[in-house]
């Protein structure tokens, strides 16, 4: 059953119409997560019709944990200056720079991931299926999947967020895109991790941060 709820919280995520939504969630019998990916693949969801639009301004934004032990930077990009400048801009902007200190991914997106590491990590995810003694059959399965699981820990924008791991980034910035109404893109990203690379005691910073968006 379909419920206003359901409704409501669909319209927030995609800025589809109310009546759009009410289809797209009986078509997808009540899944939301399918209900979005219809509404993109219809060209109703408004976060689909701005992906194309040009987001040239933003900010780079800038944080600090743990007295300097963790610093990141990055740019969010939008379409003015205006919006770059209004408080829910800002408050996602933060968010997803506390995303990359607490979760530490590698690239923005699956897009980025050069050839050679994908292939890397399928020879050494097939080397592992058949150490476990899985049929030959199953095997490519197996790592089609783990390569998905791979992109997930790996890419900003296919990460659980750690604020609410039921969502994605991607999820979240098209959230805002629904709500402040233009195209936003995370651009890049620098990490720093204080004595990264160098031999010493290893304390576990990013832990550290997730406990302080929890806490």
């Amino acid at each position: 059953m379909v419920t206003a709820q359901m409704v409501k919280e669909l319209r927030e995520r995609t800025g589809a119409g109310m009546m759009d939504c009410k289809k797209a969630l009986t078509e997808t019998k009540g899944d939301l997560e399918k209900a979005v990916d219809f509404l993109r693949e219809k060209g109703l969801a408004a976060a689909a019709k701005k992906a194309g639009r040009v987001a040239a301004e933003g900010v780079v934004e800038a944080y600090i944990h743990g007295g300097g032990r963790i610093g990141v930077l990055v740019e969010i990009n939008c379409e003015t200056d205006f919006v770059a400048k209004t408080d829910n801009f800002k408050a996602l902007a933060r968010d997803i720079a506390m995303q990359i200190a607490a979760a530490n991914p590698s690239f923005v997106r699956r897009e980025e991931v050069p050839a050679e590491i994908v292939e890397h990590e399928r020879e050494v995810l097939r080397a592992q299926a058949l150490n476990e003694g899985k049929p030959a059959n199953i095997v490519e399965k197996m790592i089609t999947g783990r390569v998905e699981k791979y992109y997930k820990e790996v890419c900003l924008l296919e990460q659980a967020f750690i604020k609410d791991p039921d969502r994605t980034v991607t999820q979240l910035i098209n959230e805002s895109i629904s709500k402040i109404g233009e195209n936003i893109s995370v651009r890049r990203f620098t990490r720093y991790q204080l004595g990264e690379g160098l031999e010493k005691k290893s304390n576990d910073f990013a832990a550290e941060v997730m406990a302080a968006v929890k806490s």
